[in-house]
């Protein structure tokens, strides 16, 4: 991966991370939490947001992290194989920060189907109180 390539990956890292520590913002957790909810909505075309070949893209990335085989071994190039690694998981990180960062403000507009959207458990909630 080219140099440049590199330093924009990590700019994206460092840019999304950021991001997710504002206050106000989601956290990591509820960005995490909300990964499973995501791919489902993308998968049923329930969130235009996202496509299937840009989920295929972010698990082949973590297939790769996560596999025995790599293009580059550490074992042969140590700097060099452990570099590839780190930059894909830095893509694969801001990646996934972004993505949930988009759907998590599409589930809180209400968008999708029915009028409740695809809000998580206890945001459809209306406070007030019993009449006797």
């Amino acid at each position: 991966m080219p140099r440049a390539r590199r330093i924009s990956t990590i700019a994206a890292l460092v840019h999304a991370l950021r991001a997710s520590t504002r206050p106000g913002e989601p956290g990591l957790g509820t960005r995490l939490r909300a990964v499973p909810r995501w791919v489902a909505a993308t998968l049923s075309g329930a969130y235009p947001g996202t496509t299937r070949g840009r989920l295929t893209a972010l698990a082949a990335a973590a297939l790769y992290v996560l596999s025995p085989v790599d293009l580059l071994p550490e074992a042969v190039l140590p700097l060099v194989g452990l570099a590839d690694d780190a930059v894909v998981v830095a893509w694969l990180a801001a990646q996934l920060l972004g993505e949930t960062d988009g759907f998590l403000r599409w589930e809180r507009s209400g968008s999708g189907s029915g009028s409740r959207g695809h809000r998580p458990p206890g945001e459809d909630v209306v406070q007030g109180h019993v009449v006797p």
